[in-house]
């Protein structure tokens, strides 16, 4: 069981994800849980500062910063990664067109795969507010 301290600091840690996605994705929640069963949880909050120093702190916007990762997931094959990113990017201004355009992108870079993938998880997010409707993310 962890410390009250342990457990205020894995929270801050879940509040960060809770910003950028507006939920704690599974494979965080199981790196805390470890960390935490293991003692470790040192080790993420390094892994954490790192993130914030390269990412939020990055000369990219927030809307570009998330297209790039849903991007490069979507390159990797990387299908639930690229949803939440995917997502994200919806959250902080990116518009389905952004996406789309990530997509057709990937098509050129990675091939049909990596189109067809983008392609899903943008269908998935325009069925959530129905056919045809754009959505800026705000």
């Amino acid at each position: 069981m962890s410390s009250p301290g342990a457990a205020r600091r894995a929270e801050a840690v879940r509040d960060r994800y809770r910003q950028v996605f507006g939920t704690v994705p599974a494979e965080i929640e199981h790196r805390l849980a470890m960390a935490e069963a293991t003692g470790r949880l040192g080790a993420v909050e390094v892994i954490e500062s790192l993130r914030q120093a390269l990412l939020t702190e990055s000369s990219l916007e927030p809307r570009v910063q998330q297209l790039v990762h849903f991007a490069q997931l979507v390159a990797l094959g990387k299908d639930g990664p690229a949803r939440l990113h995917a997502r994200g990017a919806l959250r902080v201004g990116a518009t389905l067109a952004d996406l789309v355009g990530v997509a057709e992108t990937s098509l050129v870079t990675s091939g049909m795969p990596a189109y067809g993938l983008a392609i899903e998880i943008i269908a998935e997010l325009s069925d959530e507010d129905g056919p045809g409707k754009e959505r800026s993310g705000r």
